[in-house]
């Protein structure tokens, strides 16, 4: 599915988050997010994206979806375990014909299927040294969990094993991202409050106690989400 400009309906229920706004969520950096969602130049040579963000807004700016973010988190724990990021690329295109899934490596299969993918993948490179390298990083299924769980241990899967919801800070913290309630940003489990609202409402209303009087919810879920938000004011700009 691609999102385009004057379907603003379209984009209830999938999430929208500003390459920024996914940078503060995700700690990976604003300008790399743009670099892998539309590609870019180097050295003379045109590195295509990964893939294509689902929502296309006629700005010239990226936005990713809720299934955008989750994808996103995956490619970036392969990055930072050392696969080149066109070698992602490439395993991306043939998962998604073996899985059938558009967003295949934030999919519960793909932890389950996922190293056997990447593996034929990478057999075919004709670069004999990063070949053998890459082969080794996943030479045996507990690399390959290794790198994959804690990303997707926090994140809930629906009957089709797609992601539906994601515990950024683990399941024992209130704050959830669910791509079905606030347009996918940050609120408050139970209530459904927008952290952003819980944060703000402490420095307007005059503190804690206030805050959780005005929204009808506990002090510490007010305190949990001012936690988060100062935690993650802005986004990671350095490449």
């Amino acid at each position: 599915m691609n999102i385009e400009k004057n379907k603003s309906a379209e984009l209830v229920g999938i999430g929208i988050y500003s390459s920024a706004e996914a940078s503060r969520l995700t700690s990976i950096p604003a300008p790399k997010l743009v670099r892998w969602l539309s590609g870019y130049k180097r050295r003379g040579k045109d590195y295509p994206p990964l893939w294509n963000p689902e929502i296309a807004i006629e700005d010239e700016k990226i936005y990713l979806s809720f299934r955008d973010l989750m994808e996103v988190r995956v490619a970036d724990a392969f990055v930072r375990f050392g696969m080149p990021p066109q070698h992602i690329r490439r395993a991306i295109l043939l998962a998604r014909e073996v899985l059938g899934k558009t967003h295949p490596l934030s999919t519960n299969r793909f932890r389950t299927d996922g190293r056997s993918i990447l593996l034929f993948e990478i057999e075919k490179d004709e670069n004999g040294e990063e070949k053998e390298k890459l082969l080794n990083l996943f030479s045996r299924q507990y690399e390959f969990r290794e790198v994959i769980d804690p990303v997707l241990r926090t994140v809930d899967f629906g009957n089709e094993g797609d992601p539906i919801v994601w515990w950024p800070l683990g399941r024992r913290s209130r704050i959830l991202i669910d791509p079905q309630r606030a347009f996918g940003q940050p609120i408050d489990a139970a209530s459904g409050v927008p952290t952003t609202v819980l944060a703000n409402a402490v420095r307007q209303e005059g503190g804690i106690h206030q805050a959780a009087r005005v929204y009808d919810v506990s002090e510490s879920a007010v305190r949990e989400a001012l936690e988060f938000e100062e935690k993650t004011p802005n986004a990671r700009m350095a490449a």
